[in-house]
């Protein structure tokens, strides 16, 4: 089994991209996921800028290194921004986007398939395949019990073999993206003239109920969970069901502290009592999002 990092999701200025990469190279992560996945304006770091960092990180290290393609596009020019790094020759691409599939497909080059491409069941995973999906990473809102049933077709349609699967394991779940900027949106600013405010919430803002309940984190055009995801105590049940891979999101830097402790887990299992103030894995077991089981 391997672990990895997850692409940082939230806006943060281009000293602390390049500082927490840094951090990545000694970090314990078998391969790491990187580039701006929400919006086009958030432009610290330009396309080209990933892709150095990318390959800086490649020739550095014997980690994987993957480049995360946008979740929602909404103009050509962010088209034409995301060819550029499907095009790039070196590096896997993370798909988030059919049309990144498209294009991919196009250059007979494999792909990930990201947690917002909405593969549900084994004939979508079919119809990846045929467009060149070598890994597969299952929708954060599905459960074990779902993903067990899946990967079981697999092995009895014998396909198995043909792709990687990666479970999101640690972290603010990515739920929905929208048109609208909701950050933008909270400080009475229209979205296109959002001052790059993002920049300023470096773990997004969170959104309570009108109970005062932490239900969101609003992050751009993305919405999060508020709680953040942890599959710690099931690391070894994934091993068991098959999973390839475990992600651990760059929400900050206790995420290297995670991996760790996520990596552990294979060696000496250890039950680990959850913050129910801050912690959930209610989707996992079939039960609320925000839940702990």
């Amino acid at each position: 089994m391997k672990f990895s990092l997850g692409p940082n999701m939230f806006f943060w200025p281009k000293n602390d991209v390049e500082q927490f990469y840094n951090q990545a190279k000694e970090s314990s992560a078998d391969i790491i996921y990187l580039g701006e996945t929400v919006c086009s304006k958030r432009r610290e770091l330009k396309a080209k800028d990933w892709l150095a960092l990318g390959r800086e990180l490649a020739n550095d290290t014997d980690k994987e290194i993957v480049i995360s393609t946008m979740t929602l596009l909404e103009s050509p020019a962010e088209i034409i921004t995301m060819k550029k790094l499907c095009e790039n020759g070196d590096l896997l691409i993370e798909a988030n986007d059919l049309s990144a599939v498209q294009i991919m497909h196009d250059l007979k080059m494999p792909f990930v398939a990201g947690p917002a491409i909405n593969c549900y069941n084994l004939s979508t995973i079919k119809v990846l395949l045929k467009q060149g999906m070598t890994r597969w990473l299952m929708p954060v809102e599905l459960s074990g019990d779902w993903l067990n049933t899946i990967l079981t077709q697999a092995v009895d349609e014998n396909i198995r073999d043909k792709f990687e699967c990666e479970v999101f394991s640690w972290g603010y779940l990515p739920l929905a993206y929208s048109a609208r900027c909701f950050t933008a949106r909270s400080e009475d600013r229209p979205k296109d003239d959002c001052q790059y405010c993002c920049i300023n919430y470096p773990q997004g803002r969170k959104m309570n109920s009108r109970e005062g309940e932490q239900v969101f984190v609003l992050n751009g055009i993305q919405t999060m969970s508020a709680y953040q995801y942890n599959l710690i105590n099931e690391v070894n049940q994934l091993k068991e069901m098959g999973v390839d891979i475990v992600r651990i999101s760059s929400d900050n830097e206790q995420a290297f502290g995670q991996l760790d402790k996520f990596k552990q887990q294979l060696v000496s299992p250890v039950k680990y009592p959850l913050d129910q103030e801050h912690e959930c894995n209610g989707f996992w077991h079939k039960i609320a999002g925000m839940s702990v089981a």
